[in-house]
């Protein structure tokens, strides 16, 4: 099982617009084959000194059974509208694929 943390950059102000495209998609991709996982998470805000604040980022935190899952994922059509509708909202994408270090018995 793979695990995906993608931060999606956000132009300031614009984190509620992007986040309600999100919350329609999240349903779809969790019937995509292969997919465990697929939620969206913002920045709590906390005023501590060893937090890092990132108030216009949203991350999503994914699990796919394989990269070949992943891939899939990312050419189905309903990304691609996806893309489409955010893209004038979005500075930049961050993903990170990860697996653990450990296999599980």
């Amino acid at each position: 099982m793979l695990t995906v943390v993608a931060e999606i950059c956000i132009k300031p102000g614009r984190r509620d617009a992007v986040l309600a495209e999100i919350q329609k998609l999240i349903p779809v991709v969790l019937q995509e084959e292969g997919c465990g996982q697929y939620d969206a998470l913002v920045d709590h805000q906390a005023q501590v000194p060893w937090k890092h604040n990132s108030p216009d980022s949203i991350f999503m935190l994914e699990q796919w059974e394989s990269l070949r899952h992943l891939e899939q994922h990312q050419q189905m059509p309903h990304m691609e509208a996806h893309r489409a509708a955010i893209k004038d909202n979005v500075v930049d994408v961050k993903i990170l694929v990860l697996e653990p270090t450990q296999r599980r018995a």
